[in-house]
């Protein structure tokens, strides 16, 4: 697969409890990162769907896909292409029922992570056509032990930033072959396992600076789980 459309599979706006990422700002990343779009991936809402569809009409050179972070009972799960949150703190595995019986695709974030990830045990039986085996807010070696699992169950790969600045948007993209350019097209291509991931993982002194970020937001939020 050489080209294709780039798209960063995973960013979090204002509309996220842990983000101040206006959406206009990752629009305006876009370009700079060469990017032809990315999918908003919020955490357990979808208020932000209808500014993106109006970005959308205001910006037809890019794609962007209506998506969700969604917390399950075991950890996070992305979902694109539905138009409501599924039930929250479920069993990974009903939840995966649940979008795929609405139309939409699951692939577990950061599935490696030790921190809101599903586990390598889990990810490495669950029903889903691809991993996200680049997060731009993991480790090298969480990224690899995803991309591995991916690789044994011949799997797709997503990539995405896990962005909440417009600083990271970017760090983690995924591929898609050419001549695919609408939604539709994309999510199928996701179903099908025809997507590549690319980006870069975060070093020593970045992982620090987001530990201190991450527990500045957890005290903000009064420690409320996400």
């Amino acid at each position: 697969m050489t080209g294709g459309f780039r798209l960063d599979l995973h960013v979090h706006t204002t509309y996220s409890p842990d983000s101040r990422l206006p959406l206009d700002a990752v629009v305006e990343r876009l370009g700079t990162e060469g990017l032809q779009g990315f999918a908003l991936t919020d955490h357990n809402t979808v208020a932000g769907h209808a500014a993106l569809r109006t970005l959308a009409d205001k910006f037809p050179q890019y794609r962007f896909i209506p998506g969700i972070e969604v917390s399950t009972y075991e950890g996070h799960l992305l979902v694109f292409g539905v138009a409501e949150v599924p039930p929250l703190h479920r069993p990974v595995e009903e939840t995966v029922e649940w979008v795929e019986a609405h139309g939409g695709v699951a692939v577990p974030a950061h599935p490696a992570r030790h921190s809101h990830g599903i586990g390598r045990r889990v990810a490495s039986r669950l029903k889903v056509p691809a991993l996200e085996t680049v997060n731009g807010h993991n480790s090298e070696v969480a990224n690899a032990r995803a991309a591995l699992i991916a690789a044994s169950r011949t799997l797709g790969e997503t990539g995405g930033s896990d962005a909440h600045d417009a600083a990271g948007v970017g760090r983690g993209y995924t591929v898609f072959p050419e001549g695919v350019e609408t939604v539709d097209q994309m999510l199928e291509e996701l179903r099908r396992r025809h997507t590549r991931s690319g980006g870069v993982s975060l070093r020593f002194g970045e992982m620090a600076r987001l530990a201190i970020r991450t527990v500045t937001l957890r005290v903000t939020r009064g420690f409320r789980p996400i």
